[in-house]
């Protein structure tokens, strides 16, 4: 299936071949920080915990670089807590209201964790994390523990409440996700690699964290249900079923898909603010950190709608197609194109009959509108590429042949 893929589209595979020739392995690439002790180890959960955004964050700017890694720990010590279902309601409160102080306490540590929880070991050696973190410059301690804090108590807040208005999925999203993008624009701005504008216009930045936030919780439906929650506000899937386990039943299955493409299109409306995010960005580095996750998002969230296998099952982009966004996720012009190029695919699979069509047909038509009047050159065409490719390499192969057939005549 995967040599299928690759045949089918053979500019993820160029695509890939250029991005291993021009990316050491990650286990060089921690050498080449030239990083030892803590911060070594700090490294090693990085790559342990999310091989993803280690990536992304050991390319950053040396300004960025540490802070954010610390950063990225201390808030998944955080979502570690808040995901171990073996901790009791109180205590888990108080962890996650408290969480901003531990970070301040050298030596603290949390051996508690359940027996399933995949990031234990963090918490288990979280004195290094905070050893590495009390070293960082007072103005970088501020914003972590200023986010750490305001997200720790949103967390306790959802312990006990379920998303059910609309209203509580963008609170609990903000909190979870929204906060981040909070935290890095104001990261962005103290180090001075961005504008001062940057950390201060954080609409933009909330958007940035709910669309992730949201196209997560859209995919992982299936999963989230099996596991005996659902993040699926009730506002939405409470109109197609009676229950969170009927909303996945293959029974209740035209109803199901009606449901999922609310949340895509619940999803999508932030897509007009990501783009103008990004294009406030202006250091290379950064840039890339902030735009992958977000390409990622939109090829995502356009392979979840109108599609049954998400409640099936937890869908995921192709390997070759997700090396593709890494490697053209430079700069805003090519990013645009990777938005219109899906935009173009959305537009494809909103078919008429769909509950959802009118609304998610305004979002692709006034995002494209907006990229053809920004990027330079207009408006992308709608031919792939992938054809093109096709066509020059059967070129190449017949070629070959055709001189090794005639070689002896």
């Amino acid at each position: 299936m995967a040599f299928i893929d690759w045949v089918l589209h053979p500019t993820e595979l160029w695509a890939a071949f250029w991005y291993f020739m021009r990316h050491a392995p990650p286990d060089e690439k921690t050498v080449k920080l030239q990083v030892s002790g803590d911060m070594k180890r700090c490294y090693d959960f990085l790559e342990m915990t999310s091989r993803s955004f280690a990536a992304v964050i050991q390319e950053l700017n040396p300004k960025l670089r540490d802070g954010i890694c610390l950063f990225y720990l201390i808030l998944r010590g955080l979502d570690t807590i808040e995901d171990d279902m073996t901790i009791p309601g109180a205590k888990k409160r108080h962890l996650l209201e408290k969480f901003h102080e531990v970070i301040y306490q050298k030596g603290w540590t949390f051996k508690e964790s359940g027996p399933d929880e995949k990031d234990a070991l963090l918490l288990v050696e979280f004195d290094v994390v905070v050893n590495e973190f009390l070293r960082l410059p007072t103005e970088y301690q501020d914003v972590i523990a200023d986010i750490t804090r305001r997200m720790g108590a949103g967390m306790a807040k959802y312990t006990h409440t379920r998303v059910e208005s609309l209203e509580s999925y963008n609170e609990y999203c903000h909190y979870v996700a929204g906060l981040v993008g909070h935290g890095l624009s104001r990261l962005f701005a103290v180090s001075t690699l961005e504008d001062a504008s940057v950390g201060e216009n954080l609409e933009l930045a909330n958007s940035m964290g709910l669309f992730l936030q949201k196209t997560n919780i859209t995919r992982d439906i299936n999963e989230d249900v099996l596991d005996g929650r659902c993040f699926w506000p009730k506002a939405i899937w409470g109109k197609y079923a009676t229950t969170e386990e009927e909303l996945i039943s293959k029974a209740n299955r035209e109803k199901g898909i009606e449901a999922l493409n609310e949340m895509c299109t619940n999803a999508l409306q932030h897509i007009p603010d990501v783009l103008a995010y990004l294009s406030q960005i202006k250091e290379p580095s950064v840039f890339r950190f902030c735009a992958i996750p977000q390409t990622m998002a939109i090829a995502t969230i356009v392979l979840c709608y109108d599609n049954a296998r998400v409640l099936d099952d937890n869908v995921k982009i192709r390997k070759g197609e997700a090396i593709k966004l890494i490697s053209q996720s430079d700069n805003i012009d090519s990013v645009k194109r990777l938005f219109y190029g899906y935009l173009n695919t959305l537009e494809k699979k909103n078919h008429p009959d769909n509950p959802m069509y009118a609304q998610v047909s305004k979002i692709i038509d006034k995002t494209k509108k907006d990229i053809a009047t920004t990027l330079k050159g207009g408006a992308p065409t709608d031919f792939t590429m992938e054809y093109l490719v096709l066509v020059l390499f059967l070129i190449t192969l017949i070629a070959f042949f055709y001189s090794y057939l005639t070689r002896g005549f």
